[in-house]
């Protein structure tokens, strides 16, 4: 038996960016950030995930999510491989939210 199951709280870094790889299916990619306090110096290092949202769930992002808005996200990783522009082989580890709900945004 093998997890791979993602469980995410934090706040988007920008506003979602939108895809329509078939007429009828958007995807939405944003990043998110977690941050973490760690030591007796409190040193805080800040996280950033790559996020894909796909169907109902990228419509949604869309329309509600922007830059400093929280949200607990619940999906599992995927690791892709892509040819930039300069025909290098560049991999991707990505998020593939499953389900999310907004919490609010930064004040």
């Amino acid at each position: 038996m093998s997890v791979n199951k993602v469980i995410l709280l934090g706040y988007v870094g920008g506003d979602p960016e939108m895809r329509y790889p078939d007429k009828d299916r958007p995807v939405a990619y944003l990043s998110l950030a977690t941050n973490e306090v760690r030591g007796a110096a409190k040193v805080e290092t800040t996280e950033w995930h790559a996020l894909v949202f796909g169907g109902q769930n990228a419509q949604m992002v869309e329309r509600y999510v922007r830059k400093g808005t929280q949200l607990y996200v619940e999906g599992f990783l995927r690791t892709r491989e892509y040819e930039d522009r300069m025909k290098i082989v560049r991999k991707r580890t990505e998020i593939i939210v499953e389900k999310f709900e907004i919490l609010g945004r930064k004040v």
